[in-house]
């Protein structure tokens, strides 16, 4: 990681913004994006306890992917009819992947969720990665493939690359990376993983 050009971007944004995301400038930003009742609706509804109920667990995480600010307006509908589109038995499925995902054992639930997406076409990053993200913002992070590919490019990673079909060796590395950012910015930048990266993409 280059890390004189990440600390030239934290001055550069901390100057246009000296209360990191909490600045009055940014708040069109946080209202537009609105994370914290997002998470406050994930974890009410995806805790432990929520998975007896596969159905509703289903329709839970079409609402957060359908009410998320990140995800595209094309993805959307098409993951509406994928949730819409799956019989019962289905359901459970999805929703055990879901569970494992978040609660469980993290990359058994990512390669459920991902071949069940593939089937129908829908295995993109924005859609695997934003009910983990909303659900623990502070440790897993939100894959939106231009920023994912600008950030690489600018902090001039070499140690991993891009692929638009999601896998868990490269959410892992760009998770560390985060992480990494994360532990070199001042707090007022690092809110949730959405706030480093979304720091870092206003940089470029």
């Amino acid at each position: 990681m280059n890390l004189p050009k990440l600390k030239q971007a934290e001055a550069d944004f901390l100057q246009r913004y000296p209360g990191g995301f909490a600045d009055p400038g940014l708040e069109t930003v946080r209202k537009k994006h609105n994370i914290d009742k997002l998470t406050e609706f994930a974890r009410e509804n995806l805790g432990k306890a929520a998975f007896g109920r596969p159905e509703k667990v289903c329709s839970d995480v079409l609402t957060i992917t359908s009410r998320s600010s990140m995800v595209s307006r094309f993805e959307k509908p098409r993951f509406r009819d994928f949730i819409h589109g799956l019989n019962s038995h289905e359901k459970q499925d999805f929703s055990d992947a879901v569970y494992q995902r978040i609660h469980g054992r993290k990359q058994l639930g990512f390669e459920i969720m991902l071949g069940m997406l593939k089937q129908h076409k829908l295995a993109k990053w924005s859609v695997i990665s934003v009910v983990p993200f909303y659900y623990a913002p502070k440790r897993e992070v939100f894959v939106k493939p231009t920023t994912a590919k600008g950030i690489l490019a600018y902090l001039e990673i070499e140690d991993f690359r891009y692929h638009p079909t999601p896998s868990w060796a490269f959410y892992k590395a760009y998770q560390k990376l985060v992480k990494d950012v994360r532990d070199e910015v001042v707090p007022t930048l690092s809110h949730n993983n959405a706030a480093i990266t979304g720091f870092l993409m206003s940089s470029m």
